[in-house]
């Protein structure tokens, strides 16, 4: 489960271009004063009452179940009153004694601090998350958005025009896909699949070289294995898990790194670089070295240094973490998104504005 000292257990982990912001949180849209959520996950400990993302929450407009997707076979509506109760103005929502939602205080790793998860035989949240649909009067936290033609100008007036690009995803076991529980909701995905919905004329490719386990010194390392064989319009780095770990390379050397490898994708593909940078893992696993806000500076500078476009989901993740715990986020309660993680990215792709 871990390849050696130096990146231990790293096979687990898997705007604002220079601070986007993102238009809308909304997956399904939004209208004044409306926000539309599905699917945002939670996990509920006894009767402790947990926070949406939003306030002024909209009554009515709530549905709690125990699938991702409400067409899903096994899925369970929960009811309020009986499994659920929910404080609509401060936007929180709390497990009743009796519920039939599963109660994450029974969970291993419940209040651990520095934990080692080896030590634990079953250390996933996926059994005890639950999804919620609902309406919340507050305007969304992400406005704004960045015009492609300046951060992407070749690959926008491929698009425009019609042309097939190829986008190429390289990095790590998040952009690898990580627990995302379908391909067809990994964020990459998602963001294609949007693509493809606004250049229908165009023919948009996705491939995947990701490395899950590995940092940019293997990223380097294998490029001409991964990348120099194909021909991408636009290449994806996402890295920075793995090299914020206890033993990982230095923030600096991360920066180095990411630098390299613009570098070589520009002068031997032409193609076009997004640098995207990373959640912070769980507060409470003893392998973070919890400093994941400077390897975020440190990937923030790598893309001014070479001149490509920078995509914040750290500060993105920071706002949300703001209301909402980290385990209702985490597949591994680690460091893998679970489905609202990876539609979280997605947003903070959707900041650049084709």
């Amino acid at each position: 489960m871990y390849q050696s000292r130096l990146r231990p257990f790293i096979y687990l982990l898997p705007l604002i271009c220079t601070l986007w912001s993102c238009k809308s949180l909304q997956p399904f849209g939004s209208s004044k004063g409306k926000n539309k959520i599905e699917g945002e996950s939670f996990v509920l400990a006894s009767t402790s009452p947990t926070n949406f993302l939003y306030p002024s929450i909209r009554k009515g407009s709530v549905t709690v179940r125990n699938t991702y997707l409400p067409s899903d076979s096994a899925s369970i509506i929960y009811t309020e009153g009986i499994d659920y109760t929910i404080d609509y103005k401060k936007g929180s929502i709390t497990r009743t004694a009796g519920s039939r939602i599963p109660d994450y205080s029974k969970h291993p790793l419940f209040e651990k601090t520095d934990f080692d998860q080896n030590n634990f035989s079953n250390y996933s949240n996926n059994p005890y998350f639950v999804w919620v649909d609902y309406t919340s009067r507050q305007k969304s936290i992400f406005p704004g958005n960045v015009s492609s033609e300046n951060q992407l100008p070749k690959f926008t007036a491929k698009l425009k025009k019609g042309e097939p690009v190829l986008v190429l995803s390289y990095g790590n076991s998040i952009a690898a896909g990580a627990e995302a529980s379908s391909p067809q909701f990994r964020f990459q995905n998602r963001w294609v699949d949007d693509l493809k919905s606004l250049f229908p004329k165009s023919a948009i490719q996705l491939q995947d070289g990701s490395l899950p386990g590995y940092t940019t010194v293997e990223g380097i390392a294998k490029w001409e294995a991964v990348i120099g064989k194909k021909n991408p319009d636009l290449v994806l780095l996402g890295w920075g898990m793995n090299e914020a770990n206890i033993g990982g390379i230095t923030p600096k050397e991360y920066q180095n790194n990411l630098v390299k490898l613009v570098q070589l994708t520009k002068e031997q593909k032409n193609a076009e670089v997004i640098i995207y940078s990373c959640f912070r893992p769980n507060d409470n696993w003893h392998y973070s070295s919890h400093s994941m806000n400077l390897y975020t500076e440190a990937a923030k500078e790598a893309a001014a240094i070479s001149g490509c476009t920078f995509v914040d989901v750290y500060a993105i993740f920071e706002k949300v973490f703001a209301r909402k715990d980290q385990p209702s986020l985490l597949s591994n309660n680690i460091n893998h998104p679970n489905n609202f993680g990876h539609w979280l990215y997605f947003q903070t792709f959707k900041c650049l504005q084709f």
